[in-house]
């Protein structure tokens, strides 16, 4: 590497301060390590400064190694992709829907994520264990994409019933000792690793420690890497070294029941930017942040692990360093037919809350800096007045939907989806309650898959939803339609009797869907 582009790669992390934490940053080109660099510390209390060779817990980026595991043993005939997952845990709830380990794979199992969970219950159990637990699903296994560390929780458990090893034990024997991965290891006490960097987050009195501990980080243990390590299992993919069939599993994009492709395969992302196909994945685990990223096409990969919490946006700074050696392949976006330019007013008219004709599922629409975009997904492209497009497919809303929407003159709207599917939307009318129907909500909620209550009370405009063992957490919820209220990404449903009384209530959040918490008669 050249000195200069070696300079412009410190550049990028001169924000790091050397009495602070910082990141670790890895850059190979087809194999050769080009850039091996490390900023900040490692330690504050000992001033240790951050190496290479730190030590740091990866988070999310363990899943492309449980999904190369499981992989590993679908290819000895150990297990099967397409088998129901009960003949390896029996103890599972029964589903409406038979879920494989190709849904826990693709993150298309709809079974209940367990950090969603763990932020209600009242319980301080471990992610098995709050998993085995949950009844219901949030969707049929197939039809949705819905990222989900509980699938992930299962296969590890999975490899260890079936090879009677440690998820860990597993990983060093098939992974990380065959590719040389030395200073890698999955451990239930990531505290004792050698060489270790602590995490921390910086908080309003200064740097915090923010190390994820026991059923914190769900209780399955942590995988515990460095970014050169990270970089030759990045080689290890490139050149399949775990094989043919598991190489190609693992960037086989994966496909809804409709025949949708995504851009999540098992354990990655592959995605396409300029300078080409992008594989990917980032982690994170308290104050521990990482990202390994590769272009296939020009050879090229990176880790970058940091200790710093959210200080830094490796995500920005990994595109920056692959710029530096790699050139654009396409333009950003392809050109095509500018927006339509709507009148402020008519798109003021479209903004508000919206209610599925079928479903009963709520929609809201806003406009921001003159488009029409959706609370809590994308925005808009406009093709006319009343009709308008989703060019930016997002993974994470309705599963990378190119969707359209079509208003009608009564202010009703089509969702057709990309496969042609159709959904009417209907506008909703302000519902403000008196307080006298605000209280008749009030009352006790429980959930025993969540092992949690809800204390509910009315004020003047909205209900106010405690969680009875945690009782300071306050969630304002307010009235969208009757029946219907919302915080943030937070919605509630309630259902009643034959007689009108209500009986129970519907808790929904990006991860849970719709939870049932039952009424208590105290």
């Amino acid at each position: 590497m050249a000195q200069q582009e070696s300079d412009a790669i410190d550049q990028l992390f001169i924000s790091i301060a050397t009495d602070e934490p910082g990141c670790s940053c890895s850059f190979s080109k087809n194999g050769e390590v080009l850039f091996n660099k490390a900023y900040g510390l490692a330690n504050m209390e000992t001033k240790t400064p951050l190496q290479p060779s730190s030590v740091l817990d990866a988070g999310s980026v363990v899943k492309q190694f449980v999904a190369a595991s499981t992989l590993l043993l679908v290819e000895q005939g150990q297990l099967s992709l397409h088998t129901d997952i009960h003949e390896y845990l029996p103890e599972l709830p029964h589903y409406e829907h038979p879920v494989t380990l190709y849904h826990l794979l693709t993150h298309t199992s709809g079974i209940r994520d367990w950090t969603g969970i763990r932020m209600i219950s009242a319980a301080d159990e471990d992610a098995l264990t709050m998993v085995l637990r949950q009844k219901s699903l949030n969707f049929a296994p197939g039809e949705q994409w819905s990222y989900s560390n509980s699938g992930y929780v299962l296969l590890k458990e999975i490899v260890a019933r079936v090879t009677g090893l440690t998820f860990g034990e597993f990983a060093s024997t098939y992974l990380f000792e065959p590719l040389g991965m030395k200073n890698t290891i999955y451990t239930q006490y990531p505290d004792k690793t050698s060489n270790l960097a602590l995490a921390y987050e910086k908080g309003k009195s200064g740097w915090e420690n923010a190390v994820l501990e026991n059923n914190d980080r769900g209780g399955g243990g942590a995988l515990m890497t460095t970014a050169p390590d990270l970089l030759l299992w990045t080689q290890a993919l490139a050149q399949q070294k775990l094989g043919e069939f598991v190489t190609n599993n693992l960037l086989t994009p994966t496909r809804l029941n409709n025949g949708r492709e995504l851009s999540y395969t098992k354990g990655l992302f592959v995605t396409s930017n300029e300078l080409g196909k992008l594989i990917w994945h980032t982690g994170s685990a308290g104050g521990y942040k990482s990202l390994v990223g590769h272009l296939p096409a020009h050879g090229l990969s990176i880790a970058i692990m940091c200790n710093s919490g959210d200080q830094i946006n490796r995500t920005a700074l990994a595109g920056r360093i692959f710029r530096l050696f790699a050139e654009p392949q396409t333009q950003s976006y392809p050109p095509g037919k500018e927006d339509v330019m709507v009148p402020e007013d008519i798109l003021n008219t479209r903004s508000g809350w919206y209610i599925h004709k079928k479903d009963k599922n709520l929609l809201q629409l806003t406009v921001n800096k003159n488009r029409l975009a959706i609370v809590g997904g994308p925005m808009l492209s406009a093709k006319s007045n009343t009709h308008f497009i989703n060019t930016r497919r997002n993974i994470e809303f309705r599963s990378e939907d190119q969707f359209e929407i079509e208003f009608q003159p009564n202010g009703r709207f089509t969702l057709t989806s990309m496969e042609g599917q159709q959904e009417i939307y209907v506008p909703v009318e302000p519902y403000r309650p008196a307080i006298d129907e605000l209280s008749r909500y009030e009352g006790r909620y429980e959930s025993k898959d969540l092992k949690a209550v809800f204390h509910i009370k009315a004020t003047e405009k909205q209900l106010v939803v405690y969680l009875e063992h945690a009782p300071m957490q306050r969630l304002p919820f307010s009235p969208v339609v009757k029946d219907m209220f919302v915080f943030r990404r937070m919605h509630i449903g309630w259902i009643r009797d034959d007689q009108g009384s209500i009986v129970a209530l519907t808790y929904s959040n990006p991860v849970l869907k719709d939870v049932r918490f039952t009424r208590l008669n105290n």
